[in-house]
């Protein structure tokens, strides 16, 4: 069967800048096995499916796949998807905005000017890291434990744990060492230095999956939620991701009361049909 599909860049404006996401619309009757076989085949972060609501006050709801498994939350995903359903003709209930259904519940998104942004959901896990996890941590990330001035659990789906560095050019001169790393998904921030166009550098490193994460919302929305919690950010500012892999992320974040908006740009890269 023939079903609309968008590949989208996401946190950028600029093709081929951001994070590359798979969007597969119409997805209702396809299996499980199916969604994961085309998820390991795009072998992009990830790939979305849209689906029809099942719980009230949803939009649509959304199946987020890696290449190895199904994720209940993650940031690009969520932008991406609504772009996609929105520029197929999507109506939300709501013109204020768009709610989305999708593993970890109902997430809200609206439109922040030319950008889309999400409310963080709450955190599964906070708190301080162990010792032996930064022991852990600073192995992985070929650094010495002194080098972590900060930490915590900012798990809000994927398992993110974080750290902070001293400066964005020692986050961009990081070379992980994968083996080190195991099965830990590392998140690492930083303040940028003056002149820089942003406040904060992130990389985002998946030990279980050897790889790193060009832009990720789900790690900036609950790195957001720490620092500015902590008084460590102010309730606005811009973080830069990606620059390691050639790339060029910007990830919009604003404290509003409780909520922590996290937004960025949507370009589509590839508009057609695919067959499933």
């Amino acid at each position: 069967m023939s079903r609309r599909f968008h590949q989208l860049d996401v946190f950028s404006a600029v093709p081929l800048k951001g994070n590359p996401l798979a969007v597969v619309h119409a997805a209702d009757g396809l299996d499980d096995a199916t969604m994961a076989a085309f998820a390991r085949w795009t072998n992009l972060s990830e790939t979305t499916f849209l689906l029809p609501p099942t719980e009230p006050g949803a939009d649509y709801r959304v199946r987020i796949f890696t290449p190895v498994a199904e994720l209940p939350f993650a940031g690009h995903p969520t932008l991406g998807s609504c772009w996609a359903w929105l520029a197929a003709g999507g109506v939300p209930r709501d013109a204020g905005g768009v709610v989305q259904q999708c593993g970890v519940g109902l997430v809200r998104i609206r439109r922040d000017g030319t950008r889309l942004a999400f409310a963080a959901p709450p955190r599964r896990r906070t708190g301080a890291l162990d010792e032996v996890l930064l022991a852990t941590i600073a192995r992985g990330l070929g650094v010495a434990r002194s080098e972590l001035l900060r930490h915590e659990w900012v798990d809000n789906g994927p398992g993110w744990c974080a750290v902070m560095l001293r400066s964005g050019a020692a986050v961009r001169a990081l070379q992980p060492d994968w083996a080190a790393l195991g099965e830990l998904k590392v998140g690492v921030v930083a303040p940028q230095t003056d002149g820089e166009d942003t406040a904060f550098e992130v990389r985002a490193f998946f030990g279980g999956g050897g790889f790193e994460d060009p832009v990720t919302g789900s790690l900036n929305a609950s790195l957001a939620q720490w620092l500015i919690g902590a008084g460590l950010a102010p309730d606005r500012y811009v973080a830069a991701q990606g620059h390691a892999l050639g790339r060029a992320g910007r990830v919009h974040v604003q404290r509003e009361g409780e909520a922590i908006w996290v937004g960025g740009d949507v370009v589509a890269c590839i508009t057609g049909e695919v067959v499933l």
